[in-house]
């Protein structure tokens, strides 16, 4: 079968008896041609199935108008609502958005970066994964001047926009709401304090206690993955701790569920034995029964905002002169897992 030729403006131009740069100004909504002309050049355009060269394009502008977005998990509720918000603003805007995952990997989202700068991205939003201690891929970027943005797990050391949520506020309120139900003896499952999400968790929670001026069990404090696993693990070895607690802060709520279904399993009773608080407000910690309390974030609203400081970079011809670190408020969410009814 024969290939059909590409159709090019030239075409649309002979059928329709216009001028190609008419044409040209038409499909790039140039003011000075009449809409009523735009229109009918479109409808041309559609029907004879024209496609812009956008390869010649960005030669010209040396842009892709695509922009690369790394997440640990997408399955994870708050990572797909963050990255909803991007894809929201950035289509308005008229940019494709390549989205990847690293699976918590350094390796992987080392090579994910590398792959999105080999295809010139014109910027990267990211939140970097719990493996990643060190920052040449990312560095790669901002050395090139290639806009980059954080959210949620932000790297402190490269010069960019950040886009966080008050983690420290988060935790500080899910331990308090703890105690006011009258807990005296609050665990804590965190996540690797490598990550700043996570030391400013373990921070709010200890300054919940101190203020109440209870006392805290270091033996009660443990870092993890954060994984279902990670969670059993950890609430086992809570469990055989010498004193009992009576509530736990959970840094999400993949742990808090692990922690409640294997204390069911095992007799124990939430709230009345153990209260618990997750954090982020994933779906199933509404549907389980008992419902999860949890820190809801606002991660829609995040992945808008991040991409409004991209773009912005993207379009301006001068790299901005500061860096705004931007914090998102959290709100808590109490439920059965953590209240008496």
């Amino acid at each position: 079968m024969v290939q059909k030729p590409e159709i090019t403006i030239h075409d649309i131009a002979k059928k329709l008896n216009i001028s190609a740069s008419t044409v040209s100004r038409a499909l790039k909504d140039n003011p000075l041609i009449s809409e009523a002309t735009r229109k009918k050049i479109k409808k041309a355009a559609i029907e004879m199935g024209y496609r812009p060269n956008v390869m010649a394009a960005n030669l010209r502008t040396r842009r892709t108008n695509t922009i690369g977005v790394i997440v640990p998990l997408i399955n994870r509720h708050f990572f797909s609502s963050v990255i909803s918000g991007i894809e929201e603003v950035a289509y308005k805007q008229g940019f494709a958005v390549t989205i990847s995952q690293s699976n918590d990997k350094l390796e992987k989202e080392s090579t994910i970066a590398h792959s999105l700068f080999s295809n010139r991205v014109d910027g990267l939003i990211l939140s970097i994964g719990m493996e990643t201690q060190t920052y040449d891929h990312l560095k790669l970027f901002s050395e090139r001047n290639i806009p980059l943005v954080f959210f949620d797990r932000i790297v402190e050391e490269i010069p960019a926009h950040k886009i966080v949520v008050d983690d420290f506020g988060g935790a500080y309120r899910a331990t308090q709401h703890l105690i006011e139900q009258g807990r005296k003896k609050v665990a804590h499952i965190g996540g690797p304090l490598n990550l700043q999400i996570y030391a400013k968790r373990e921070a709010g929670y200890r300054q919940a206690i101190s203020d109440a001026g209870l006392e805290i069990n270091e033996d009660q404090i443990l870092h993890n993955s954060l994984t279902r696993e990670d969670g059993l693990n950890a609430i086992k070895k809570i469990l055989k701790t010498k004193e009992r607690p009576d509530a736990i802060f959970c840094a999400n709520d993949t742990t808090a569920l692990s922690a409640i279904i294997y204390l069911n399993e095992k007799g124990i009773k939430v709230p009345e034995d153990i209260a618990i608080v997750g954090f982020s407000n994933e779906p199933f910690s509404e549907l389980v029964t008992p419902s999860i309390s949890t820190i809801k974030q606002p991660g829609f609203e995040m992945g808008q905002k991040a991409a409004e400081l991209l773009i912005k970079q993207i379009s301006s011809k001068t790299k901005p002169q500061t860096y705004e670190t931007i914090m998102m408020e959290t709100e808590l969410i109490v439920r059965n897992s953590s209240q008496l009814k």
